[in-house]
């Protein structure tokens, strides 16, 4: 059986405390709770009133059925191929994914991940979404970044996130070259 603590104790005390001064519609938030510890030794917490968690400022992805569900089984198919870090493989894992889940039917080409978004075009079939905000692209498209003097980033959006070599909660900081899905 657990112990419990005169700190557990105190902490449901207080929210009993609160509900009673709400009640009597006192200001909860100058309300103090007193207990006794092991020691003897009064002690003094402030009330909890209320909590307000964070706002939740990205919801999850949407999921567009008239885009070609290949895609969302490529993102599927990176998702669990990923690494919790990156490994600077972004393009060949999502290449990779892509061929699995046929959405294309040949290894992409090209070597930069920045020049991903024309070659999916160009080769493939997929077209550019008017989308500017990664946190609203579509579940399973291709959002390929810039970089000025390197490769750049390409990854797809999950229901939750984004992924390519690695997982992530939030988009690549570079800038956003394009959206690319198939209908």
């Amino acid at each position: 059986m657990a112990k419990i603590t005169p700190l557990i104790v105190a902490i449901a005390l207080s929210f009993l405390a609160a509900s009673a001064v709400r009640a009597a519609g006192r200001d909860a938030s100058k309300s103090q709770f007193s207990f006794k510890d092991a020691s003897g030794k009064t002690e003094s917490i402030p009330v909890v009133s209320s909590y307000y968690p964070k706002k939740i400022e990205h919801p999850l992805a949407k999921v567009d059925r008239g885009l070609d569900p290949k895609l969302m089984r490529a993102a599927t198919i990176a998702q669990e191929r990923a690494h919790a870090h990156s490994r600077s493989r972004c393009w060949q894992y999502v290449k990779e994914a892509l061929l699995a889940s046929g959405a294309v039917n040949s290894y992409p080409k090209t070597a930069y991940a920045k020049e991903a978004g024309q070659e999916l075009v160009s080769s493939f079939g997929f077209k550019k979404l008017a989308v500017r905000d990664p946190f609203r692209a579509p579940v399973g498209s291709v959002l390929v970044y810039g970089a000025s003097k390197a490769a750049g980033h390409v990854e797809l959006r999950t229901k939750d996130g984004f992924v390519s070599d690695f997982r992530s909660k939030i988009p690549s900081p570079r800038p956003l070259l394009g959206v690319y899905t198939k209908g």
